[in-house]
């Protein structure tokens, strides 16, 4: 007969047990990372209009555009600030090119004005914040009117709001579930080892003795588990990237890494937490409550 190793337990079933939760949790994880992803995007497109006073002088817009640009609630990408001048002749041919309409035939003056149009950074997206920024914008000389999609802003806000309840309930939910799955997978592969863990209870083992063996293999296990669903998710979105068109603007790896890192972590915690509960279950227990 097989000796039994202090320590051991069948290293298949609780790797396998383990991967698939950390897989399932780090699945619902990159969910979340690409639906904040693409929540960034759709923010991007909140802009603000300013148009400017007819017949200002080219000093007056620019001193206009260069106060805008120093604002901190002007969207920052990649180093240049998001904001755009566009003249009302390039209104013009703009209006022309998307509607067909040549409205110099029958009017004597471009009613188009001259315009700044910038993208509000994330952290200024509440309503009453961008109504604060269009009232300061709109109190500077040369600015004849300020506008931007109020329905949109409000709509957006909402649903991100019930988006994030309901995901957060579901993350809650998942995690327990995981959490209890985690452990009975322990508990039940150190159900063979209980009566090993009672002899060595018996020739004077101590208690930091027997548990040392199990909680260094739990960790492995864990940690081992955590890699093998990162792989598994990494394999999966770069599988996406080349089979779903713009997938792969979806994706922010920062987060991934640390998704990642947070998966091979607990694998490792929960394993050992569950596997210490589970040896300081039987090294309580009599002898007859082990049969």
């Amino acid at each position: 007969m097989k000796k039994k190793k202090v320590g051991s337990f069948k290293f298949f079933g609780v790797l396998f047990s383990i991967t698939l939760s950390l897989f399932i949790v780090g699945l619902f994880g990159v969910i979340v990372i690409q639906a904040k992803t693409l929540t960034s995007i759709i923010r991007e497109n909140i802009e603000l209009q300013v148009f400017l006073n007819k017949n200002i002088s080219e000093e007056e817009k620019k001193k206009i555009g260069t106060w805008l640009e120093s604002q901190p609630y002007v969207l920052a990408k990649d180093g240049d600030k998001r904001i755009n001048f566009t003249s009302s002749d390039e209104a013009a041919e703009s209006f022309l090119a998307d509607t067909g309409e040549d409205f110099s035939k029958f009017l004597d003056d471009n009613p188009l004005r001259d315009s700044y149009t910038l993208a509000i950074a994330e952290e200024y997206q509440t309503s009453e914040q961008i109504e604060e920024i269009v009232e300061e914008i709109h109190s500077l000389n040369g600015v004849f009117e300020v506008t931007y999609m109020n329905d949109l802003v409000e709509s957006i806000n909402q649903n991100l709001m019930k988006v994030s309840l309901v995901m957060g309930a579901f993350i809650l939910i998942l995690v327990l579930t995981v959490i209890m799955l985690i452990n009975n997978t322990i508990r039940l592969a150190l159900f063979s080892q209980r009566f090993l863990i009672r002899s060595m209870q018996l020739v004077g083992a101590t208690r930091g003795f027997i548990r040392k063996p199990f909680l260094g293999r739990a960790f492995f296990f864990g940690a081992l588990a955590g890699i093998f669903a990162s792989a598994l998710l990494l394999g999966l979105i770069e599988y996406a990237k080349a089979n779903v068109d713009g997938f792969g603007a979806l994706q922010n790896y920062e987060l991934l890494l640390i998704l990642f890192g947070a998966l091979i972590i607990s694998g490792a915690l929960l394993s050992v937490l569950s596997t210490l509960r589970a040896v300081n279950k039987y090294l309580n227990m009599t002898l007859d409550e082990l049969y």
